[in-house]
Formats: structure tokens, sequence, C-alpha cells
């Protein structure tokens, strides 16, 4: 379907204890984006994304910010090509 794309993010700084994973999704949800998003074990957070491209660009950018106690240091975003096979998005275990 035209418009829609993929992503997957790996957001650095401080950005595990501080709700970021809980607000990704909220912010997500509210985006009508489908997806998941994990902490990762070198401290990072890692979110995959499905959506409508302003959408999916929307979060990519929230990704950027994160939620107020957060203080993102650097965000790796590698564009991918649509694939459909993500659910609502959610905390990926």
């Amino acid at each position: 379907m035209p418009g829609l794309v993929r992503v997957r993010v790996v957001v650095a700084g401080r950005v595990q204890g501080v709700a970021f994973r809980a607000s990704a999704v909220d912010e997500a949800r509210r985006l009508g984006v489908r997806g998941r998003v994990r902490n990762l074990a070198d401290g990072t957070v890692e979110a995959e994304a499905e959506g409508e491209q302003a959408a999916v660009e929307a979060l990519v950018r929230w990704c950027g910010r994160g939620p107020p106690a957060a203080s993102v240091e650097r965000v790796q975003v590698e564009w991918q090509g649509h694939v459909g096979n993500l659910g609502p998005f959610t905390v990926w275990r």
C-alpha cells in the first residue's frame, strides 16, 4: 500500500528507567502506529514501527525527545520496506 513504511530506531542516552517504553507505546498508539519497543542490554532502547509515513516520522521525531525524564543523546534510524507483520504497539519482551 502506498504511504506505508517501516523503521527500526535505536535510542541512546538516559532512556532506561525513565518510562521511555511506556511513553513510546502511548505516543505510537496515539499516532496509529503499529510495532514494538524494548530495552537492550547496552542501555539503549530499540523500537520497530510500521504505519503511514507521516505517523511513523512523527514517532521517530518523538524518539528524539522521549518522555520528560529522558535525556536522548543519539537516535539511529534505519528505514525499511513495509512488511505488515507488526501488531498493536507494545513493549517487546
